[in-house]
C-alpha cells in the first residue's frame, strides 16, 4: 500500500500557517491507494500518523471512519492508529467502468469535534477477460463492396480499466479482410473489418473469421468470436435516420415496458432491399438491460425501472439494417428526470442518552443527514421542537450537533424524547423522524423538605415504653441516593431536657417513640429539633420543630388541703348555738395535681350525726347549717365528706370533720350543753365532759402545730411586703396545685386567721373567720393590716 501524496503549488508556506489549517476540518482529503481484491484487515496506511496525533489520541476522540456508501470498507484500529480494510474490494462492483475509482471517506474525532477528509483510490488488477456479447457474429457484405470497404463489428466487453482494460482487436490470417481497432464516442474500442480485394459470391458465397479482444494486461487476457460473412447481391442504398440524435427525457418513477420513444429510418431502395429492421448497436449490459427496440416498430421501451442516483442519462447507439445488409446508424441521449422517490436518511453517529441536570452545554448527538435525490428534492432541512430545551448545531458537510441549550432541571422533568424531523424539499415532500430519549440525570441540589413547618404530638401520660407516638415525614425531590433520607434528633439547647431519654426516632422511617412513661405532673410539654439528612455528595438536610404535649390522665386522687387529715388528733370546728339557717361552718379545701375535667372538683356530704343539720356545696365545699340549732341537737357532730373529681373514672378522697356546738367564743371554758339524759346515753356523756375539759388544751396544741407546721415546713421564701414577710405555704403542697387563677374548685377565695389573744390568761381560741381575698388577689401590692392578736395567716383557694 502506498500514500499518494498531491502536489502543492506553494511549498513554501510558513508553519504557522500549516498548522492553523491542520487544526481545522481539512478541506483537501487525503489520498491513499490500494489494490483491489486485496484481502481483509490489510494494512491501508498509519493514520494516526498522517493526523499528527498520538495512537491514544485516536481511543480519547473516540475516532471512526465514516463514509456515504451503504458498506463501510475501512475500519480503523484505535489501539495501533492503522486504517485497514474491512473486506476485500472489487473495483468493478464497487466503480464499474468509472476510471479512477475513488471512494471517499471522512475520519470523525470528538472533543473536540474534527472531520478529516480522505480518499481511497482502488488500483485496478487484469481480473477480466474481454468477452463478446455473442459467440458468433454475422457480417452481410454485398458482392460488389469495393476493396478499402470498412464493416464495424460488436465490441467487446472488459470490465477492467486502463491499461488492463481492453487494447485492440486481432483476426486470423486471411486473403480477404483485416482488422483495425477504433474508438467510438464513448471512448470504447471497437473492431472495424477493412475489406482487402473484391469479393464474388459466386467464386465463395461465405467466409468464416475468428475474431481475437486483446487487453493491455501482464500477462495479457483475450477473448474470440467467430464472424460470420455472408455475400448478398447488390444493394446499393444504406438505411437512414431521420433524425439523429434523438434526444428525450424520461422519468425515473417509469414502470417497465414504459415506451421511451419510436425512431424511424428510411431505405431509398425497393423490395426487400428497402424494408429496414431495427436494433441496437454495440450497446453496453446496463443499456441492453434497460432497454429494448422493436425490430420492426422502432419502438423503444423500458425493460426494467431506472434510478436517477445511479445512473442520470443513457448514450444509446441504434442501427437501422435493410433485407440487403445495409445499415445505418443513429443516437439516442435519454436523460433520467429525478422524482422525488428517496426519503432524507439520518445515520447516528454519537448519542449520550444521560445528561447531568444544572450543567451547561452538553454535547447529546451527532448525526448525519443526506438525501439521494437531486435539485430541490435533495435539497434537506433538519429540525425539533421548539418546547425542548435543545438546539441544532449544523457542523460540516450535513453534519449536526444536538445540544442542550440551557442547564436541565431533573426535579421539573426527568426525559425527554427528542423527535429528530429531517424533511426534503421535493413534491411531494418526503420527511424522515428519528426519536431520541434523553434522561436527565439527577444532581443533589435539592435538601429534604418535610411535609409539615411544624409537627405537635399528643401523648396520654403514664404511655407504655417503646411508645409510637407520630411519625415525622419529609420528601426529596431528587432521586436514588440522593433521595434516601436519613432522620435524627438534633442536640437540645435545653440542659435540663435529657432528650434522650424521653424520645428516639426511626432513622429510617421518621417513626417517633416514648422511651419511658411520661408524667403530666412533671412534664406538660417539651419541644425539640429532628433533622432530615439525604446521602447525596455532598449532603443536604433541613430541620423541623416537634412540639410534644402531654395530655392529662385521672391518676391523682383529690388532695384536701384544710382541714388537715394527718394530724394525731381529729379537727373539730366550733358551731355557736345561735348560728343561723346558712351559717358557714367551714370549708373543705382540697385540690388535684391533674387538670382539667380531671381537677374538676365536687363535695358530697356521706355521712353525719344529724343529717339534716348540715349540708356541703357542691362546688366549693362550704359547710353550712342547714337550721336552726336546738337544744336537743348532740352537742358533738361527726360529719364524713366525699371529695370526688371528674376524671373517668372518677377518684376520690374522704374528709371527716367533727363539730362542737357551744353557746359562745368568749368564755374561758365551755360548759356541757344541758340535754336530757338517758342511760342509754351515758357514755356519751361522760366522754363530752372529758372533750370539753380538754378542749383548751387541744386548741393550744392545735395552734402550736400549725405555727411549727407554717414556720418550719412552709416558710422557705419571703414574703413580699404587703403580705408582712410571711412566705406563703409550699413544700408538702406543691405551688402549683393550689389554683388561684379560678381552675381550682372554689368559687372565690378565702382568706383564714388563726388568732391567740395576748391578753386572755385562758388562752382563748377564736373561730377561723372567713375573709374575702379576692382584692389581695387582684392588687397583690395592696396592704394587709395584721390583728394585734394575729400571729398567723393563710390564704386557701
Amino acid at each position: 500500500m502506498e500514500k499518494l501524496e498531491r502536489n502543492h503549488p506553494n511549498r513554501q508556506v510558513i508553519p504557522f500557517l500549516f498548522m492553523l489549517l491542520w487544526d481545522q476540518v481539512l478541506t483537501m482529503p487525503t489520498r491513499y491507494s490500494v489494490l483491489e481484491e486485496t484481502e481483509s484487515g490489510s494494512f491501508v496506511a498509519h493514520l494516526a500518523k498522517d493526523l499528527g496525533l498520538k495512537s491514544g489520541d485516536l481511543t480519547a476522540r473516540s475516532a471512526r471512519v465514516v463514509s456515504d456508501y451503504d458498506k463501510q470498507q475501512l475500519i480503523l484500529d484505535p489501539e495501533t492508529g492503522d486504517l485497514l480494510l474491512r473486506e476485500k474490494l472489487d473495483r468493478e462492483e464497487l466503480c464499474a467502468s468509472v476510471d479512477p475509482c475513488v471512494l471517499h471517506f471522512q475520519v470523525f474525532l470528538e472533543n473536540p469535534v474534527q472531520f478529516v477528509q480522505g480518499e481511497l483510490l482502488i488500483q485496478d488488477i487484469n481480473d477480466h477477460s474481454p468477452e463478446f456479447p455473442d459467440r458468433e457474429l454475422l457480417l452481410k457484405i454485398p458482392e460488389n463492396s469495393q476493396p478499402g470497404s470498412r464493416f464495424s463489428l460488436k465490441l467487446a466487453q472488459d470490465l477492467d480499466v486502463g491499461s488492463n482494460g481492453l487494447q485492440q482487436y486481432t483476426v486470423n490470417p486471411n486473403s480477404h479482410f483485416h482488422v483495425l481497432t477504433r474508438n467510438n464516442s464513448g471512448g470504447k474500442k471497437y473492431p472495424e473489418l477493412v475489406q482487402d480485394r473484391a469479393l464474388d459470391r459466386e467464386e465463395q458465397a461465405e467466409l468464416s473469421l475468428t475474431l481475437t479482444a486483446l487487453d493491455g494486461g501482464s500477462p495479457p487476457r483475450s477473448g474470440t468470436a467467430m464472424v460470420r460473412i455472408l455475400i448478398l447481391d447488390i444493394n446499393d442504398n444504406a438505411p437512414e435516420f431521420v433524425k439523429t440524435p434523438y434526444e428525450v427525457q424520461v422519468l425515473e418513477s417509469s414502470p417497465p415496458d414504459s415506451l421511451v420513444l419510436t425512431v424511424l429510418a428510411q431505405d431509398a431502395d425497393t423490395g426487400n432491399f428497402g424494408r429496414v429492421s431495427y436494433g441496437l448497436f454495440q450497446a453496453s449490459d446496463e443499456v441492453q438491460q434497460t432497454f429494448s427496440i422493436n425490430e420492426i416498430t422502432g419502438e423503444i421501451r423500458l425493460k426494467k425501472g431506472l434510478d436517477f442516483e445511479k445512473i442520470k442519462s443513457y448514450h444509446v447507439e441504434i442501427e437501422a439494417t435493410d433485407g440487403g445488409g445495409l445499415s445505418g446508424k443513429g443516437a439516442v441521449v435519454i436523460e433520467v428526470v429525478d422524482v422525488n422517490d428517496n426519503a432524507p436518511e439520518l445515520t447516528i453517529s454519537s448519542l449520550t442518552s444521560s445528561v447531568l441536570e444544572n450543567s451547561p452545554e452538553n454535547v447529546v448527538a451527532i448525526f448525519r443527514i443526506r438525501d439521494r435525490d437531486s435539485g430541490e428534492n435533495g435539497k434537506i432541512i433538519c429540525s425539533i421542537p421548539d418546547t425542548l430545551p435543545f438546539i441544532l448545531k449544523p457542523s460540516n458537510k450535513n453534519f449536526y450537533t444536538l445540544v442542550t441549550e440551557s442547564p436541565l432541571d431533573r426535579e421539573s422533568r426527568s426525559e425527554y424524547n427528542i423527535t429528530i424531523t429531517v424533511t426534503d424539499m421535493g413534491t411531494p415532500r418526503l420527511t424522515t423522524q428519528h426519536t431520541i430519549t434523553v434522561e436527565v440525570s439527577d444532581v443533589n441540589d435539592n435538601a429534604p423538605a418535610f411535609t409539615q413547618s411544624s409537627y405537635t404530638l399528643f401523648v396520654q401520660e403514664n404511655n407504655s415504653p417503646a411508645l409510637h407516638i407520630g411519625t415525622i415525614s419529609a420528601t426529596d425531590s431528587d432521586s436514588g441516593s440522593n433521595a434516601h433520607i436519613t432522620y435524627s434528633l438534633l442536640p437540645t439547647h435545653d440542659p435540663q431536657l435529657d432528650l434522650s431519654s424521653l424520645i428516639s426516632i426511626n432513622a429510617d422511617n421518621g417513626q417517633l417513640f416514648a422511651l419511658r412513661a411520661l408524667d403530666y405532673e412533671a412534664l406538660q410539654n417539651f419541644e425539640f429539633l429532628v433533622g432530615a439528612t439525604d446521602q447525596g455528595s455532598p449532603a443536604l438536610s433541613s430541620q423541623v420543630l416537634v412540639l410534644v404535649l402531654v395530655l392529662d390522665a385521672n391518676d391523682n386522687a383529690p388532695f384536701v388541703l384544710y382541714p388537715l387529715q394527718n394530724a394525731s388528733a381529729p379537727f373539730t370546728e366550733l358551731l355557736p348555738r345561735a348560728a343561723e339557717p346558712g351559717y358557714l361552718v367551714t370549708k373543705v379545701v382540697a385540690v388535684d395535681r391533674d387538670s382539667g375535667q380531671n381537677a374538676w372538683l365536687s363535695f358530697q356530704l356521706l355521712k353525719a350525726t344529724e343529717p339534716g343539720l348540715f349540708s356541703v356545696w357542691a362546688h366549693n365545699g362550704e359547710v353550712r347549717t342547714s337550721r336552726l340549732l336546738s337544744e336537743r341537737d348532740a352537742p358533738k357532730h361527726r360529719l364524713l365528706l366525699l371529695v370526688k373529681d371528674n376524671g373517668d373514672p372518677p377518684r376520690s378522697a374522704s374528709v371527716t370533720l367533727h363539730v362542737l356546738l357551744v353557746d359562745g367564743f368568749s368564755q374561758p371554758y365551755l360548759p356541757l350543753p344541758e340535754v336530757s339524759r338517758d342511760s342509754v346515753q351515758d357514755s356519751e356523756d361522760l366522754l363530752t365532759l372529758y372533750l370539753v375539759i380538754a378542749l383548751a388544751s387541744v386548741s393550744s396544741l392545735f395552734l402550736l402545730s400549725v405555727l411549727l407546721f407554717v414556720g418550719i415546713r412552709l416558710c422557705r421564701r419571703a414574703r413580699t411586703a404587703s403580705l408582712g414577710g410571711c412566705s406563703a405555704p409550699e413544700g408538702h403542697f406543691p405551688g402549683h396545685l393550689v389554683d388561684i387563677s379560678g381552675t381550682g374548685t372554689l368559687s372565690q377565695s378565702y382568706q383564714y386567721e388563726v388568732c391567740l389573744t395576748g391578753d386572755s390568761g385562758t388562752g382563748e381560741f377564736k373561730f377561723l373567720k372567713p375573709m374575702v381575698s379576692n382584692l389581695l388577689l387582684q392588687d397583690p401590692g395592696r396592704d394587709v393590716k395584721e390583728s394585734p392578736h394575729c400571729r398567723e395567716s393563710f390564704v386557701f383557694s
